[in-house]
């Protein structure tokens, strides 16, 4: 099982039990720069040719070590629904200067050149990343178990920012993190890549269970005026359900 440095769980942008998740103080949803210390998180999706998915992830697992060494992985998932032969990888700095030295380290890593990136990038068609900035009223958690289905929902908001929609986005995620429903492992607001883009990182034990969750979620009164308040704000959404690869830290 692989587990976090003991380094980064002293950080901000930690893995904290649900306990101690509550007992941070929660603060109106802004933009990532006003955080301090400025831990970002980039988000990765890679689109893998078909003929080479299970090559690539069978390459992945057995040279992952060689990227790890650089900078923390959060997690590294196959996408199984919303999006085919594709990978969705989330990775931690704590500065961007800090990832423009771990990006120079890579680049000059025979090992990982040679015997990775060599070999992954033919295999690949597209790569898109984000940066991303965990919500000030987010955390990162762990799942309650291994196993079980990771679901990435993504929105687009309506150009105005979190000062018009933080509130009503944040109401409409904090009513499904609840008892009898999924568990949110961390809420993330665009800082590169589509402007007014806000994530929610989901856990759910199994596909099954997800899409119990979401037929209750229609009946339930609660939820039902949480979403409506936030929808008025809403361009466009799209989500994908995801599984651990057998190498990420969560899992």
């Amino acid at each position: 099982m692989l587990k976090f440095r003991s380094s980064s769980l002293r950080s901000a942008g930690v893995l904290l039990s649900p306990a101690a998740a509550a007992a941070q103080p929660l603060a109106r949803l802004s933009t990532g720069p006003q955080q301090k210390p400025p831990t970002f998180y980039e988000f990765r999706t890679y689109c893998i040719r078909p003929d080479q998915n299970a090559a690539f992830l069978k390459l992945t697992n057995e040279k992952i070590h060689l990227r790890t060494a650089h900078s923390e992985l959060i997690g590294y998932w196959s996408v199984e629904y919303g999006g085919l032969n594709q990978v969705f990888h989330i990775w931690k700095y704590d500065s961007y200067s800090q990832r423009a030295v771990v990006r120079a380290a890579l680049a000059q890593d025979p090992s990982w050149i040679s015997d990775y990136i060599s070999k992954a990038i033919p295999m690949l068609t597209s790569q898109h990343n984000e940066v991303t900035y965990l919500v000030p009223w987010s955390r990162l958690q762990r799942p309650p178990q291994e196993g079980g289905v990771y679901e990435l929902v993504s929105f687009l908001m309506r150009p105005g920012g979190p000062a018009v929609w933080g509130e009503a986005f944040q109401a409409a995620v904090a009513s499904h993190d609840a008892p009898g429903y999924g568990k949110l492992v961390g809420a993330f607001h665009n800082e590169f890549g589509l402007l007014n883009r806000v994530h929610a990182l989901w856990w759910f034990e199994s596909a099954d269970q997800r899409a119990e969750v979401q037929h209750k979620s229609h009946t339930d009164a609660r939820l039902v005026a949480a979403v409506r308040n936030s929808v008025v704000h809403l361009d466009t959404q799209e989500n994908k359900l995801m599984f651990p690869c057998s190498f990420s830290p969560l899992k």
